[in-house]
């Protein structure tokens, strides 16, 4: 299905990502949960994720008003049961709306008690943001995750200082030269900022590309 004013986005990197992350996705995230995605980007991971991920629902969330856009372009398109529409949110806000559920109103009926909210995803967007959103993350992370839910992470990692590829070397370069707040972070800073919010590193898996996919756990 598609419009006149089709208003999706494309991000190439998501075909060939997305079925190496479904695979961890399908280990790590809790049965009968609500996944809170942040930073959901175009929304093509949202849509191809939803529908494989058995009795789980999809929430998206996104700050930027052309991606918000495009993400429920991709839901009109390519519909399932299991996705809801995007939500506006900013990581680095103190409070996030799905905490107060008060706006949007349609928050107000999503079904947390038979799938409540105990997992997030955030897909690349650490090393594309100020490490001040990576600390909003931990923060929100905190705040609405119950013991035992899960955070899952996905992107390049610098590893004790060092990069792991001179593709992710020359990708942090391009990355500064952009925005000198953005970059590949490194892995200890990002596990150290999570357990000073009460989140454990789980597990971490090898990726495609040079990439890693790490799981925290909420104490």
């Amino acid at each position: 299905m598609t419009t006149p004013d089709d208003a999706r986005q494309y991000a190439p990197a998501t075909k060939r990502n997305r079925e190496p992350i479904l695979e961890v996705l399908q280990k790590v995230l809790p049965p009968n949960c609500t996944v809170l995605e942040i930073a959901s980007g175009t929304g093509e991971h949202g849509v191809f994720f939803a529908p494989r991920l058995g009795n789980r629902k999809w929430l998206p969330s996104e700050p930027n008003p052309l991606l918000l856009a495009s993400i429920e372009a991709w839901r009109i398109c390519q519909p399932a049961d299991n996705l809801y529409p995007p939500l506006e949110l900013d990581v680095c806000d103190s409070v996030w709306s799905v905490e107060t559920r008060v706006s949007p109103e349609w928050l107000q009926d999503l079904d947390f008690a038979t799938f409540p909210l105990t997992a997030m995803v955030n897909i690349n967007m650490i090393h594309i943001a100020p490490w001040l959103a990576c600390l909003g993350l931990m923060a929100g992370a905190s705040h609405i995750l119950p013991s035992g839910g899960i955070l899952y992470l996905y992107g390049p990692f610098k590893q004790d200082g060092k990069h792991t590829a001179l593709s992710n070397e020359a990708f942090d370069t391009t990355l500064r030269s952009q925005n000198p707040k953005w970059g590949v972070r490194d892995l200890n800073d990002v596990v150290d900022a999570a357990r000073e919010r009460n989140l454990s590193l789980l597990a971490t898996y090898q990726m495609p590309a040079n990439n890693l996919s790490v799981v925290f756990q909420r104490q």
